[in-house]
């Protein structure tokens, strides 16, 4: 079926714009620690405030159904407006701890309808090559993600709340662009009900299964190396007197570039297969987790920060990958569903695992503590090696 050439990349635009919701309390933390009086581990609690409300909300989208029963762009549009209205609610002079929390929760909610919609409407336009279609739509969820940081840099002449407010307008214009653009897709099948069942009884398809757990395995990694890539960078300069790192533009780069790597891997996956790209990728991300205590300890900085660059390139290359990997193990006519529920459990074992890890460094300034991210890419990795010779479409 035939479409506007132009419907991918407004689809890349909409969810770059929605998506810089995410980091945004990230890129202003130090001064929600200073303004509201916060302790250091404000930054683990608010990020996983948001994974929480995010969990919360795509739990009730996948129950409901949301994204296969009503128009995909107007629930992508209706959640950038409340998401965007609530990130700004932060900027309230009279927050506290619990009311920023909340607020952060609600932003997460309302991210539900924003990154596994925008895929789902990618998979309603794009049947072949949905491999590479994802993997600019993940690609996109990077940039916005690190934009927070980029925000913070540019606008530190300005007061911190700028950052909120830009962020905010860029997911309301995202939302409208959605909305006004990109009709349902070609593709798309309509659920006729709610099928209240349909998020247990999918994980009984053995294919699915497989791809879900490799899924979830690199989610354990990759938003807790995002949250603690400012942590790491300020550890290492502690560390190292004579080095003087710029901070929000360094996390920006880091988180970035894996923008970048995620177009990369959707274009090798074409070439080599979809499986076998994530698996690659998964493979290089644990190896980073697993020699990361060494490379804190080299007086190069310059090393340190191009360890950092690889692996935020190498922890999110897979993401796209194994979202395809999922849609192309369902029915049409669950898509929506299939990636909501997988994106729901993938984002709950985020917020153990960024908790676990804030726990730790309250007790120990050890550089060994990512050691034990690499837990993920290994369980992924088992998960689809496993599977690899029975189960996975290599295109």
């Amino acid at each position: 079926m035939k479409h506007s050439k132009l419907i991918l990349p407004i689809i890349v635009i909409s969810q770059f714009c929605c998506t810089s919701l995410w980091f945004a309390g990230n890129g202003v933390i130090n001064d929600l620690i200073v303004n509201f009086n916060l302790k250091a581990t404000a930054l683990g609690h608010l990020t996983s405030a948001v994974q929480f409300g995010f969990i919360i909300g795509t739990l009730l989208f996948a129950i409901l159904t949301i994204a296969d029963r009503f128009s995909p762009s107007k629930v992508f549009f209706i959640s950038a407006l409340l998401g965007s209205l609530f990130n700004l609610g932060v900027i309230y002079e009279g927050n506290t701890l619990t009311s920023l929390l909340i607020l952060r929760f609600l932003t997460g909610f309302f991210l539900a309808g924003i990154y596994p919609v925008g895929m789902k409407i990618a998979a309603d336009y794009y049947e072949k090559g949905l491999g590479k279609s994802l993997s600019f739509l993940v690609g996109a969820l990077v940039l916005g993600t690190a934009l927070p940081h980029l925000l913070k840099e540019i606008t530190n002449t300005y007061p911190w709340e700028s950052v909120l407010i830009t962020t905010s307008t860029l997911a309301l214009l995202g939302g409208l662009l959605m909305i006004a653009r990109v009709p349902n897709g070609p593709y798309r099948k309509v659920s006729q009900k709610t099928d209240l069942l349909a998020f247990f009884s999918i994980f009984k398809n053995r294919t699915f299964r497989a791809s879900a757990f490799g899924y979830f395995g690199h989610m354990w990694e990759l938003y807790t190396f995002w949250a603690f890539v400012p942590f790491m960078l300020k550890k290492y300069s502690e560390f190292n007197t004579s080095v003087v790192f710029n901070i929000p533009m360094l996390s920006f780069v880091i988180i970035g570039i894996g923008g970048l790597a995620c177009v990369i891997s959707g274009f090798i996956s074409i070439r080599i297969g979809v499986k076998k790209t994530a698996f690659i990728a998964l493979l290089l991300s644990g190896i980073c987790c697993l020699v990361s205590p060494i490379v804190f300890t080299t007086q190069y900085e310059t090393l340190f920060i191009a360890f950092l660059i690889f692996w935020g390139m190498v922890v999110i290359a897979d993401s796209p990958l194994l979202s395809t990997l999922v849609v192309k193990n369902v029915p049409a006519e669950i898509k929506g569903t299939a990636l909501t529920i997988v994106n729901c459990l993938g984002f709950l074992i985020t917020i153990i695992s960024i908790q676990f890890i804030t726990v730790l460094t309250e007790f120990t300034d050890s550089n060994s503590i990512f050691l034990i991210l690499a837990i993920g890419p290994l369980f992924a990795l088992v998960s689809l090696r496993k599977k690899s010779k029975t189960v996975f479409s290599q295109s």
